[in-house]
């Protein structure tokens, strides 16, 4: 079953670039994402949760869904394997720059997750979605 999914985005760097097409990436906290969902993006005319919200991109398929654990430290890739790949903030410039940071780093991308969905000692399980 394809399930549709609205997502706000809040960090205004990135508006631009995703209405344009140049960004195609999103990391978002939990699980709930699977490829050949629909997404599409708006942003709030105001205050987030207290103003109206504005459509900014059609509804488009999800290519890719990659989970993802981050952490103070760094960043964990789960592989098929039974392993776990790990990278510091600091090797995560490519990462940053497919998602839109300004400027791109690893430790910026850090700052934003934070920002937007805290950060426990335990981690934050994640996903990366691609369409």
């Amino acid at each position: 079953m394809t399930r549709k999914w609205n997502l706000p985005l809040t960090y205004e760097p990135k508006i631009g670039p995703v209405i344009r097409g140049e960004i195609r990436q999103t990391i978002r906290a939990g699980n709930k994402f699977s490829v050949g969902d629909l997404i599409r993006f708006y942003t709030w005319q105001g205050r987030p949760y207290h103003s109206k919200r504005t459509t900014i991109t059609e509804y488009v398929p999800l290519k890719e869904v990659l989970p993802v654990k981050f952490y103070p430290a760094g960043m964990e890739f789960p592989s098929g394997l039974g392993g776990e790949d790990f990278a510091q903030w600091n090797d995560l410039d490519n990462l940053a720059a497919m998602d839109g940071i300004v400027p791109p780093k690893g430790v910026i991308l850090r700052n934003v997750l934070i920002s937007k969905n805290g950060i426990k000692i335990g981690g934050i399980e994640a996903q990366i979605i691609r369409w």
